[in-house]
C-alpha cells in the first residue's frame, strides 16, 4: 500500500496545494484551486487508519525533536502517537503539523466521516515567500513598514491569507530590527531570525488560546504581533488594544472584502459596545488586504486578485460614523493612496491577459460594474 510520504511526493510533483484522503475514494489533489482525483486505488477504512497513524507519528516525532530529546524520540514516541490517535476517535478531529526535511511542511486535519478516518493535508513551503514572489502589490510592504496599528488579511479558505501574512512578517524580519511574536493554530511557516527575533507560539502546545496567548504577549516586549486568525470578540478586543498600545498587529479574518471585514468585527460585539469599538477600530486600523487566487489564463499556477484599503482620513470617518456603504466608493477613488477595489484588480489582470474575462466575472463583487469596466477598457 502506498504510504503518506509517497502520496505527498506525488502531490509535490503535481504542484498541488492540498492532498485529500477518505476511505472508499482514490486520493485527490487540489491543483490551482481545482480538486482532481488520482488514478491510485481507494483506501479502505483500515488503510485510512494506518495513514492517520503515520501522519500522527510524523507529527509526534517533530514534537519530540522540538525539545531535542533523542531518548524520548525512541522511547515515548509510539506512546504519544497512540494517545493522539485515541484523541482523534474521542474528539472526532485534530490539527497536526510536521516537516519532511529539505522538502515541505504539512498541515494535516484529521477527522471522522461516516465513522471512518479522513484527512485533508495542506502543503506548505519550507520558507516564506516574498511580496514580490507572490506577485502582490508593493503597497503591502509600505503597510508592513508601519510601526503600530492593525493590518488585516482577509479572504475565503484557500485564498492565500497565511502565505501573505508570512510574506509581510518576512519583510519585517529582513527590513528592520525588532521582536516579532506570532500566535498560530497551528504554526505553518517557520521563520529564521534575521534582523528580528521571531518567537512562534502554537495554540494548544505553547499557549491555551488566542486571547490568553495574546494577553501574555503584551508582557514579552513585542514590536510586532501576528495572530493566525481573529475568531471571536475577545481576541479582536485584545488585538485592537495591543495596536492601541503602540504595537503593530497583523491577523487574518474570513471575509471577502474590506467593508465586510469591518462589519464582521462590529457584529462580533454586543450592540451597546459597537460605538466604542467603531471608534477604536477607526483609530488603530492601518489597512485591509482582501484577496482571491485565480487560475492563470496563460499557463499553470494562480495569480492573486487583491483589494486594498488604506485607513485614510475619509475611511476613518466612515468607520467612526458607521457608514460602511461609503467605503467601497472611497476605495475605488483612492488610487493615490495605493487603494483599489477587487473589481479594479480583476480588470487589470484581464487587461494583462493573466486571467480570462469569464474567471474575472465569476469572482467579481459587482458583476455589472465589472462588465462595464471591461467594456470601457
Amino acid at each position: 500500500m502506498i504510504n503518506i510520504h509517497e502520496l505527498l511526493d506525488l502531490a509535490i510533483r503535481h504542484r498541488a496545494s492540498d492532498l485529500l484522503l477518505k476511505a472508499g475514494s482514490p486520493p485527490a489533489l487540489r491543483i490551482d484551486g481545482t480538486v482532481i482525483s488520482t488514478k491510485l486505488p481507494a483506501f479502505d477504512a483500515a488503510g485510512m487508519e494506518e495513514l492517520a497513524h503515520s501522519i500522527i507519528y510524523s507529527a509526534s516525532r517533530d514534537y519530540m525533536l522540538r525539545f531535542n530529546s533523542p531518548g524520548k524520540e525512541t522511547g515515548e514516541l509510539p506512546e504519544l502517537a497512540e494517545d493522539q490517535l485515541k484523541q482523534l476517535t474521542e474528539k472526532e478531529e485534530m490539527d497536526l503539523v510536521f516537516t519532511i526535511p529539505n522538502m515541505i511542511r504539512v498541515r494535516a486535519n484529521l477527522f471522522l466521516q461516516q465513522s471512518t478516518v479522513a484527512a485533508a493535508l495542506r502543503i506548505i513551503p519550507l520558507r516564506p515567500f516574498s511580496v514580490e514572489e507572490l506577485n502582490l502589490p508593493p503597497i503591502l510592504r509600505e503597510l508592513a513598514d508601519a510601526r503600530q496599528g492593525l493590518i488585516l488579511v482577509t479572504g475565503q479558505t484557500g485564498s492565500g491569507k497565511s502565505t501573505t501574512l508570512a510574506a509581510l512578517i518576512e519583510h519585517i524580519n529582513t527590513s528592520r530590527h525588532g521582536n516579532i511574536i506570532s500566535i498560530e493554530d497551528p504554526v505553518e511557516y517557520v521563520f529564521e531570525d534575521k534582523s528580528c527575533v521571531v518567537y512562534q507560539r502554537e495554540v494548544g502546545r505553547d499557549t491555551r488560546s488566542f486571547p490568553s496567548g495574546l494577553r501574555s504577549v503584551l508582557r514579552q516586549s513585542p514590536d510586532v504581533i501576528m495572530l493566525g486568525e481573529m475568531r471571536d470578540a475577545e481576541t479582536m478586543a485584545v488585538a485592537m488594544g495591543a495596536a492601541e498600545m503602540g504595537h503593530l498587529v497583523l491577523s487574518s479574518i474570513h471575509t471577502t472584502s474590506a467593508s465586510a471585514s469591518i462589519e464582521r468585527i462590529m457584529n462580533a460585539f454586543p450592540p451597546h459596545e459597537r460605538t466604542q469599538v467603531r471608534s477604536q477600530l477607526a483609530n488603530v486600523l492601518t489597512g485591509v488586504i482582501s484577496q482571491r487566487l485565480l487560475r492563470r489564463a496563460n499557463g499553470p499556477g494562480r495569480v492573486p486578485a487583491v483589494e486594498i484599503m488604506v485607513n485614510t482620513p475619509s475611511i476613518r470617518k466612515h468607520i467612526e460614523e458607521g457608514n460602511l456603504n461609503e467605503i467601497y466608493a472611497t476605495i475605488r477613488e483612492g488610487r493615490h493612496f495605493g487603494m483599489n477595489t477587487m473589481n479594479q484588480s480583476l480588470e487589470r489582470l484581464v487587461q494583462a491577459k493573466l486571467i480570462t474575462t469569464e474567471n474575472a466575472l465569476n469572482n467579481a463583487g459587482n458583476i455589472q460594474e465589472l462588465r462595464q469596466m471591461l467594456r470601457q477598457g
